[in-house]
């Protein structure tokens, strides 16, 4: 696929990107450009593939491939996103090594994930190279945005967005997928400290055959509630249970979870369909193996949680995820029942941390060949 170049005929000036990049907070800020690529559907291959009884699989031509200035996008108020919130959306960050080149984490899983996504949307597959090549052509002309302080990245957000004009309820004929980026600094701000928890009751992020197993904004609209009732409590995560599982655990509003035992094992819900399947929590599930810990994927309810702290068998609880990378839990709440994590040294939590972060910024073995190099 052919990218055709417009480049910002005013960037910003170094001036004002070195005030954003020596506080860059997160989601605050965007880089200069934007990387562009629209798709029609083609409805005669559309129809034999429906005909042919997979009905999913979404037929059309990916075309208009371009790297533009950073502004708003122009759509009709009849856009189908606007109306039936047919999109979805991806998270990844570039790191800058010590010798100046800038690399990414998984990009491949992403895409991969991208596309499982569009599929349960009823949106269209993109290629991986087109995936790889929207992110390079980003980061190789913003380079400069992409900071170099301690815990510091420039966050990747792919999206893409049904555009058709369009009030039916059908999936759109005309779709938008975009990159953009932001300098980000530390998700929960500050230095790394245990983070509390509110559970939610009253509230699910997903059902079965909903639409949990994808990225995509409506279950991230469906935990802003509950995430207001968290912080409105004083906490700064809500966690979200199967009731129809004897309350299992499922995750946090945009995070995994996980749990260390006394005996080694390193524990996680199981991906039952309502559960995102981050690719942060499978790079830490290998990780663990390769420190020689048992990894479980199976339910774990609140009750566990809450009789294993108490008798010492639960020893560390943590969460993962892209934009946080991985923050010990120091406390749940649940109602007026409150579940203090162990006190110690979160070791096997930090220990994971600290590798999946000297692999994505240089310092460590990247024994799985997880980096990508950009620039």
């Amino acid at each position: 696929m052919d990218f055709e170049i417009q480049a910002h005929p005013s960037p910003l000036g170094d001036e004002a990107r070195h005030e954003i990049l020596s506080n860059p907070g997160f989601g605050d800020h965007f880089t200069d450009h934007m990387v562009t690529i629209d798709w029609t559907a083609d409805l005669d291959a559309q129809a034999a593939a429906v005909a042919s009884g997979d009905f999913l699989n979404i037929q059309g031509h990916w075309h208009n491939a371009r790297l533009e200035p950073f502004g708003p996008i122009s759509m009709s108020p009849a856009s189908a996103v606007l109306h039936y919130g047919q999109e979805i959306f991806e998270g990844l960050k570039a790191y800058r090594h010590a010798d100046g080149s800038i690399w990414t984490f998984r990009p491949e899983a992403n895409a991969a994930r991208l596309n499982r996504s569009a599929r349960r949307l009823a949106l269209p597959q993109l290629p991986e190279e087109a995936f790889l090549e929207a992110i390079r052509l980003l980061v190789a002309h913003d380079h400069q945005w992409v900071p170099d302080g301690d815990g510091e990245s420039l966050y990747l957000r792919p999206f893409m967005i049904a555009t058709e004009e369009f009030l039916g309820v059908r999936p759109s004929r005309t779709v938008s997928f975009r990159v953009i980026a932001s300098p980000a600094g530390n998700y929960f701000g500050g230095e790394l400290k245990p983070v509390s928890i509110w559970v939610s009751r009253d509230y699910a992020r997903a059902g079965v055959g909903g639409t949990g197993v994808a990225k995509c904004g409506g279950n991230y609209a469906a935990s802003l509630a509950p995430q207001l009732e968290a912080a409105a409590r004083g906490h700064a995560q809500v966690l979200f249970l199967d009731p129809l599982h004897d309350n299992s655990i499922e995750e946090l509003g945009g995070m995994n979870v996980f749990f260390v035992f006394a005996d080694g094992r390193l524990v996680t819900p199981e991906l039952t369909g309502t559960i995102l399947e981050g690719v942060t929590r499978s790079s830490v599930l290998q990780i663990a193996r390769d420190h020689g810990h048992t990894v479980e994927e199976r339910r774990i309810t609140l009750d566990e949680w809450k009789t294993g702290v108490a008798s010492g068998e639960i020893t560390e609880v943590f969460a993962c995820g892209t934009a946080a990378v991985i923050t010990p839990i120091g406390a749940v709440q649940d109602g007026e029942e409150i579940i203090e994590s162990p006190a110690g040294d979160h070791a096997a939590t930090l220990k994971i941390r600290k590798e999946l972060l000297d692999l994505q910024t240089g310092r460590g073995e990247d024994r799985h060949q997880w980096m990508h190099r950009l620039v």
